[in-house]
């Protein structure tokens, strides 16, 4: 029990006293009988906070950026009706800076055995999962003298996914698809296609695809149209080491990384090939095997919306032969990790061998283009000497790609806006080469 504003001004004004009843009870001791018959009424009217009874309903889960709405409903069992004020708590980064009182704080008159609902909108600015802390819930007299406070956990759990930005790119990828696998005039020949169809020879087709015993049985020359092999496997492999942590712009790599994964992941699902994930640093932070096609975006999603990098160096060597379990057979092994010289050459380097002796491997890293723009700065003598500093560590960058370009790896090394596309381009030119 509290006494409120109102309250305490009414007691100022006709000298009452303010007590303690007993320990952990405010009241007043009053010595003006209307204004004490007053305050007795208020709060014997006031609804009891502890029997009312809640329970909620909503999203669960949303996109990193987008809303979420929970709903919570508040049932009024006692006989007195409920005038409220609640507060129903989440995590800060529930909500952006400073909507969180307007969102999450609400008013409610209930009248005795009824129900009503209020709903909470989210808006949160960081992945995972945001679960609801508690209800805390001020119910007031009539007379709004007096008031009862009590709190209430309601459990709900709301998961906040990767944004996939980079989904914008997907038309126009997919378009250079179905180039690839035959579907419009363009034909695409090399090792590691298939036979799709027989056409008529026009001017410019290559003679080795006249299909003869068919140009035999026909007044016009065949040829063979070739699509590119399906049911390939690719195996991501996203390195949640400290490296991963690294800001650029107001995002850590990692971020940018699993964007250009889940890209990558609906290209090539829709190509008709199998999309395996693996998160790891010093052990397994996530995993996605043997998904169907049409499942294999929402388990990626699932899986990377509660990724975080970790603070500690990552164990190449146990990273390595975690994939080779995951992909027995020759895949297509993508792995996002950094291109910065020290874990490349004490880490990745020793093991590269034994990845790239069974499979084909990709590296993607997250470049940051602020040092492309202190490499340009001229003017004084500070930012001569950043454009210094940034060509050493660009030059530094490309030496450590070319060190493992030498190993058979293809090096993908685009900013965070630009590797989602530029990782996209280079699996589709290994398709056109017939190398996958």
């Amino acid at each position: 029990m509290a006494f409120t504003g109102r309250a305490a001004l009414l007691a100022a004004l006709g000298s009452i006293p303010v007590g303690i009843l007993e320990p952990g009870w405010t009241g007043i001791l009053a010595v003006n009988g209307p204004l004490a018959l007053a305050c007795a009424c208020d709060f014997a009217l006031a609804a009891p906070v502890r029997r009312l009874v809640l329970t909620r309903s909503g999203d669960t889960s949303t996109r990193l950026g987008e809303t979420a709405d929970v709903t919570l409903t508040i049932t009024n069992p006692s006989r007195r009706m409920l005038r409220a004020r609640l507060r129903d708590a989440w995590p800060p980064s529930s909500w952006q800076s400073g909507t969180e009182i307007e969102s999450s704080r609400h008013r409610v008159t209930i009248p005795a055995g009824e129900r009503r609902r209020v709903t909470t909108q989210l808006r949160p600015t960081r992945r995972g999962d945001r679960q609801a802390d508690r209800v805390t819930i001020r119910s007031y007299g009539p007379l709004g003298l007096f008031s009862r406070q009590g709190a209430h956990k309601v459990p709900w759990t709301v998961r906040v996914l990767p944004p996939f930005t980079s989904r914008k790119h997907l038309p126009s990828k997919l378009a250079r698809l179905r180039e690839l696998d035959g579907r419009t005039s363009v034909l695409t020949r090399g090792e590691g296609t298939e036979f799709d169809s027989l056409r008529e020879y026009v001017p410019g087709d290559d003679t080795r695809s006249i299909d003869w015993r068919a140009t035999a049985r026909q007044s016009t020359v065949a040829v063979r149209t070739w699509r590119p092999e399906r049911d390939r496997h690719i195996l991501l492999v996203l390195d949640t080491g400290r490296t991963s942590a690294g800001r650029v712009g107001d995002a850590p790599r990692l971020d940018a990384s699993l964007d250009a994964a889940l890209l990558l992941a609906a290209l090539a699902s829709r190509a008709g090939d199998r999309v395996d994930l693996l998160a790891h640093d010093r052990r397994v932070r996530a995993r996605v095997q043997g998904r169907a096609a049409g499942d294999v975006l929402p388990s990626l999603v699932n899986a990377m919306a509660t990724l975080e990098p970790e603070l500690v160096e990552t164990d190449a060597r146990a990273l390595t032969a975690t994939a080779l379990r995951a992909a027995p057979r020759r895949s297509l092994i993508v792995l996002f990790t950094t291109l910065d010289a020290a874990p490349v050459e004490e880490g990745l380097l020793p093991v590269l061998p034994q990845l790239s002796h069974r499979h084909m491997v990709l590296v993607a890293a997250v470049a940051d283009p602020h040092i492309a723009h202190m490499a340009k700065a001229r003017g004084n003598t500070d930012a001569v000497y950043e454009a210094a500093a940034a060509a050493q560590a660009q030059s530094e960058r490309q030496r450590t790609a070319e060190q493992l370009r030498r190993h058979g790896v293809t090096v993908v090394d685009a900013t965070p806006e630009d590797l989602a596309p530029a990782l996209a381009d280079a699996y589709l030119a290994l398709k056109a080469a017939g190398r996958l």
